[in-house]
């Protein structure tokens, strides 16, 4: 079930219908710059957890070198926990195309694209419906034209330079930067990417004024954004929320009453406590979130949660870059041997130490985010890896195995006389 709440005046997604030619009309109407002052005066920053102020890369875009502009929707929607997406191409796709025909009037741009999630592929038909029916009604193909490329199923092309390199039909690996999107990205050409639910913020801020939507939310924060709920709770579903609003509200809103821990922005995100962080509050500058929100109560085994995350970010790297490569597959197997009982707080030492490196080193947000599971559950949690502790008995750690160290040995030593003897 799907249920949505907002605080205070009106809804910035599934509200009132737009009247979108009226709105693309008046939108029109105005200069590039009145475009970009308004997107800039509501507050909006990027709703898919980078919060880059959204006003500003449209400045950047148009101010780039050349005639030719692309405007790019990120609908690889592939973090872990977050489906807010889908149901926003799914129930207001007019309002996310809209803010793309905005977009484009903003910067310049003649062609746009929706990168669309390859598990999102039965959306594709209907999405294209939905475009023809502007054509139809002339609000698209005069000037800008929107066409729809199917992701390349890589959890990694959810950065916008991996996602640009896989629209130029190569593998989706991220760029270094600088140069950023906004001055090089696709075909070489000044980009702005933004994520659906931006662009769908974008069209209801012209719709209904930039003051309307700065008046919500917090002063670094506005606004509201979407929440994917999911995990233990009695009402798991999208929910529309002011920025600010404190974690505790949150959960009683889903009907999280035995909630331990939730984990904001998936696996990339935070672990943060139910009760210790209850009155933390949901904002850019407090608890960034993505939009990704799993609950977690008392039986669940967070450990084992931790470990799920980190295979997931071992699955998912590219492979391209040493920290995120091996570093991955290290850190896993340090979990590994938490859960087995086989660790000491030398590895816990081990694990920070590594995952800092990682984090620091890393090409790209997948590599640097990936030790976050075990960085922030530790912090939060430390007590689900210290309960698990051997002490060091000898010489010898935990961690060393003497009855498989000999086996490999008697295998080794086998072998070895069977060729001598033959």
């Amino acid at each position: 079930m799907t249920h949505t709440a907002v605080y205070r005046s009106g809804r910035v997604f599934f509200g009132d219908e737009i009247d979108y030619r009226a709105l693309l009309d008046r939108c029109l109407a105005l200069t590039p710059h009145e475009v970009i002052t308004a997107i800039s005066d509501s507050g909006l920053r990027g709703l898919g957890g980078a919060g880059f102020p959204t006003g500003t890369k449209w400045r950047l875009c148009r101010a780039g070198a050349g005639d030719e502009k692309y405007v790019i929707c990120n609908a690889d929607e592939g973090e872990p926990g977050t489906f807010k997406d889908r149901v926003l191409l799914t129930r207001s796709p007019k309002q996310v195309f809209s803010g793309m025909i905005i977009a484009a009037h903003a910067v310049g741009a003649a062609q746009g694209i929706v990168y669309l999630r390859a598990e999102y592929a039965y959306l594709r038909e209907y999405l294209e419906q939905q475009l023809a029916e502007l054509r139809e009604e002339r609000l698209l193909g005069d000037g800008f034209d929107i066409r729809i490329q199917s992701g390349a199923g890589s959890y990694i092309c959810g950065d916008e330079s991996a996602l640009i390199e896989s629209c130029e039909g190569k593998r989706g690996t991220a760029r270094l930067k600088p140069p950023f999107p906004v001055e090089y990205g696709f075909l070489g050409k000044p980009t702005a990417v933004n994520n659906v639910e931006t662009l769908a913020a974008a069209a209801r801020i012209m719709d209904r004024g930039a003051d309307w939507f700065a008046a919500m939310g917090t002063p670094e924060s506005k606004g509201t954004r979407l929440l994917s709920v999911s995990g233990d709770c009695a009402a798991p579903g999208i929910y529309e929320i002011e920025w600010g609003t404190a974690l505790r509200e949150v959960l009683e809103m889903v009907g999280a009453d035995d909630a331990r821990a939730v984990q904001i922005s998936g696996p990339a995100g935070e672990m943060v406590s139910a009760s210790a962080d209850a009155d933390r509050r949901i904002a850019f500058e407090d608890i960034s979130c993505g939009g990704s929100f799993m609950i977690f109560n008392a039986q669940r085994d967070l450990l084992g949660v931790v470990r799920d995350f980190m295979q997931f970010f071992v699955d998912e790297s590219c492979g391209i870059c040493v920290p995120c490569r091996a570093g991955g597959v290290v850190l896993r197997e340090k979990v590994d041997l938490v859960i087995d009982g086989r660790a000491d707080q030398s590895d816990l030492d081990d694990m920070v130490q590594w995952g800092r490196i990682i984090a620091q080193t890393s090409r790209c947000g997948l590599g640097a985010t990936s030790p976050n599971p075990i960085l922030t559950t530790l912090q939060k949690f430390p007590e689900i890896f210290r309960n698990r502790l051997q002490q060091q008995n000898g010489a010898l750690l935990p961690s060393f195995d003497i009855d498989t160290a000999l086996s490999g040995y008697g295998e080794a030593m086998a072998q070895l006389v069977e060729q001598e003897t033959r």
